[in-house]
């Protein structure tokens, strides 16, 4: 009788692990799984990764949005770090579910990676110093050292197409550049206005620099994921719908850009195809 009862027991533990177990292997974060995000740690307002350990930003803010709606709560998140150089290489090995790191969509992005979006338009901009009087228009960086980061659409647009003769400094990440700016190595740091606009506003730099108001290009950011995951575009796709309808875009737009007085353009229509 007494090994019946015991036999009973083992087995209801078994069942009860078993299916334990077998929740731990679903697809949503409330069974304990994690989700690896790829963002930037060095752009103030976009995605900052903090002395504290926090991390902030409006890309920041929008991973987390889709994410939850992916199943997954803020716990659940594991932050990597992608550098522009490295984004593409990061998805296709599966280091990351996805980027959300000021990914500009490009024609020759596209081809090894899909993008879901875009969340957000920016345009190419420079940051000066704040007495700089010679640079007004983007042909005066022809006899300028200028800088940007290795792989970003930024230097690809420079190089090709906006200023071919500036000497252009390629490094590898914008706080190096904006070094350089700062002890007159080089004279401009050229990305995205939005990625600007969060280092001038940050308190260390206030009064050093700023933003020459140039709108050199448009850059339709998305959110990168693995070439071919049809399915995982599609429903971040449809959480950004949903971020946009309840206003959490609006929200996420006003913490992070606010204080610096940065206007963005309206949030763009999500391209579905």
């Amino acid at each position: 009788m007494k090994l019946r009862k015991v036999s009973a027991a083992i087995a209801t533990v078994l069942t009860l692990s078993l299916a334990a177990t077998a929740c731990g292997d679903g697809d949503s974060g409330s069974g304990g799984k994690k989700i690896t995000i790829g963002i930037k740690f060095d752009q103030p307002g976009i995605g900052l990764k903090t002395q504290d350990g926090k991390y902030t930003g409006f890309d920041v803010d929008v991973a987390t949005y889709v994410a939850k709606e992916l199943g997954y709560e803020a716990k659940d998140i594991e932050w990597k770090q992608t550098p522009s150089a490295q984004r593409e290489t990061m998805l296709a090995n599966g280091d990351v579910k996805f980027i959300a790191a000021s990914y500009s969509i490009t024609d020759q992005r596209k081809e090894k990676v899909d993008f879901a979006g875009p969340y957000f338009l920016a345009h190419q901009d420079l940051l000066i110093r704040k007495d700089e009087t010679g640079i007004t228009k983007a042909e005066d960086l022809n006899s300028k050292k200028l800088c940007s980061v290795t792989g970003s659409t930024s230097a690809q647009n420079m190089k090709e197409k906006i200023a071919p003769k500036a000497d252009l400094q390629p490094l590898g990440g914008y706080s190096e550049c904006l070094t350089g700016l700062e002890n007159k190595s080089v004279d401009a740091l050229t990305t995205d206005d939005a990625i600007l606009a969060g280092y001038a506003s940050q308190k260390e730099h206030e009064g050093k620099f700023k933003l020459a108001g140039l709108k050199l290009s448009d850059e339709k950011y998305g959110i990168g994921v693995k070439k071919g995951d049809s399915d995982l575009k599609a429903k971040i796709n449809k959480a950004l719908e949903k971020m946009k309808s309840d206003k959490s875009w609006d929200k996420f737009v006003e913490a992070n850009f606010g204080p610096s007085g940065y206007k963005s353009e309206p949030a763009p229509a999500i391209d579905a195809s």
